[in-house]
């Protein structure tokens, strides 16, 4: 027997049992892992193996065959398995190659034959259960990409700010950290500050609210950053009278920075104390101390008349943009109304063309009109309900420049009617030749419900009435209706009727045009 290579890199083990549709033989089977030979050897003792089986049971040398001996054959040296003396089963390779296969995944629909199976969808199904590498877990193969991208725990992220890569369970505690994670400023509204320079917002933001500076000496409002130069200018005789009893206790506790009888000045606030009483030695230099208290207050209500005279500027300066504003004001709301009287009257201009599009549609100009009605179970039963009792067919006419008619229709009946028939109605309407017609309206009329078999149609048919204000010169849009309230009963409607199929129905108008 000729010695075969039996390299075959990246060889399986058999495939399994249940691959197949249909009950193996056994000479189908692996003698080493007892499943479908995958790519099958025959060893010189007739047995056969998967050449992955066979390989791994003689890579530490030959061996016996287990199987002779299970079936009590065993006969040295045949028996003994030995690479260099099996060969390839190509026979039974493409026999096996063309049994009937299914594949073994739940919801996957896939069937052919062994050799598709491992050629087409073996490892490819998208219904296989596989690990993820990361989390260990077992996914569906179609589900791999969402579960790498979304899913799993143990999945790495790059942070979409600090661009750090971290374990998807550490998002939050990094969001924590992340020294460029945008924040939002509660005071001014403003987003996307990187944590990092959030601090700086904070000091610099115009909203953003602190104490005032005087807050130590008893000032106690809060003030936004962008306003505390206003709050300084117009608290000052507040600050002022603040700061004034601290400045005088400072000065009480140190009386012997003074001599007896001289004038003590108060924290550099231009303000002084008197001497002691009775001691006269100082009393040549009081004219001069008095003068410098009396220059320093000067001086203060100089200061103070300058933050008035500042804030009255700033006040007109308010009240000037104030009226330029509502000038502004009132001149957009005007351009508004005008701009909401043209776009009203454009509504009706489109709702006009809407209307006589409407009517170009359906319109015919010969005395007859065939009126279609679809959904009709629907339109019956909001007659019924009482939400749409009528309804009215689109006009037509005798002639280019005669009569406007219409047609109304009562799907659950009206009068005498009501609940059993259907009622339909003829209707003269306010046409733009009516000048040039004879009045009142007397052509006849007949009105058909049509057999969609084409056999025996409902027709209904009158004269009108020249004495009726019906069939008069129109003054409103439309005259009363005049016709048939018992014009079909509701029966012939029911079951597999004839006139009603597909949920549509058809109702036509003839006007006899005798005589005009």
């Amino acid at each position: 027997m000729a010695r075969i290579s039996l390299d075959c890199p990246n060889s399986l083990p058999g495939f399994p049992l249940s691959v197949l549709s249909v009950p193996m033989e056994n000479k189908y089977k692996c003698q080493q892992c007892l499943q479908i030979l995958r790519k099958p050897v025959q060893a010189q003792c007739g047995h056969r193996f998967c050449v992955h089986c066979f390989k791994e049971l003689t890579s530490s040398g030959p061996k016996p065959c287990e199987a002779c001996r299970q079936e009590e054959i065993y006969e040295e040296p045949i028996s003994i398995l030995n690479s260099n003396e099996a060969f390839p089963d190509n026979a039974a390779g493409r026999e096996i190659s063309s049994l009937p296969a299914r594949c073994l995944n739940q919801g996957c629909s896939w069937s052919g034959s062994i050799k598709e199976y491992e050629a087409q969808h073996e490892g490819r199904c998208e219904y296989e259960q596989i690990q993820c590498e990361a989390c260990q877990n077992f996914i569906v193969l179609r589900d791999k990409d969402r579960h790498n991208e979304r899913e799993c725990e143990a999945r790495t992220l790059n942070c979409k700010y600090c661009k750090v890569t971290f374990n998807f369970k550490e998002i939050k505690a990094h969001d924590e950290i992340c020294v460029k994670f945008p924040l939002q400023c509660k005071d001014c509204g403003k987003k996307k500050i990187p944590r990092e320079k959030f601090s700086d917002h904070v000091k610099s933001c115009a909203k953003s609210k602190s104490a005032c500076p005087f807050s130590e000496v008893g000032c106690k409002s809060v003030i936004e950053n962008g306003k505390l130069s206003d709050h300084e200018h117009s608290s000052t005789m507040e600050h002022l009278r603040l700061l004034l009893p601290m400045v005088l206790s400072v000065a009480r506790t140190h009386p012997e920075a003074t001599g007896p009888g001289e004038w003590q000045e108060d924290s550099g606030l231009g303000l002084y104390r008197a001497p002691e009483e009775g001691n006269g030695a100082a009393a040549p230099a009081q004219p001069v101390d008095l003068e410098k208290k009396v220059c320093a207050l000067e001086n203060i209500v100089c200061v103070l008349n300058r933050e008035v005279e500042r804030s009255s500027v700033t006040l007109e300066a308010f009240a000037h943009q104030h009226r330029l504003d509502q000038e502004k004001i009132e001149s957009l709301s005007t351009k508004v109304r005008q701009l909401e009287r043209s776009l009203n009257m454009r509504d009706l201009q489109l709702s006009e063309t809407e209307q006589l599009l409407r009517e170009l549609q359906f319109c015919t100009y010969d005395g007859i009109f065939v009126w279609k009605i679809t959904d009709f179970s629907r339109r019956r039963q909001d007659a019924v309900a009482g939400r749409a009792p009528a309804m009215f067919s689109p006009a037509f006419y005798s002639s280019k420049y005669g009569y406007k008619m219409c047609l109304r229709l009562y799907l659950n009946g009206d009068g005498t009617g009501r609940g059993t028939h259907l009622s339909l109605f003829f209707v003269v309407m306010r046409g733009k030749c009516d000048a040039l017609l004879k009045w009142p309206f007397s052509q006849k009329v007949t009105l058909m419900l049509l057999d969609q078999n084409n056999r025996e149609h409902i027709i209904d048919a009158f004269r009108p009435d020249v004495t009726s204000t019906s069939f008069q010169r129109p003054i409103s849009e439309m005259n009363i209706a005049s016709g048939c309230p018992l014009f079909c009963p509701l029966a012939k409607l029911a079951g597999k009727s004839p006139y009603l199929r597909d949920d549509t129905i058809f109702i036509k108008a003839i006007v006899d045009l005798t005589g005009l």
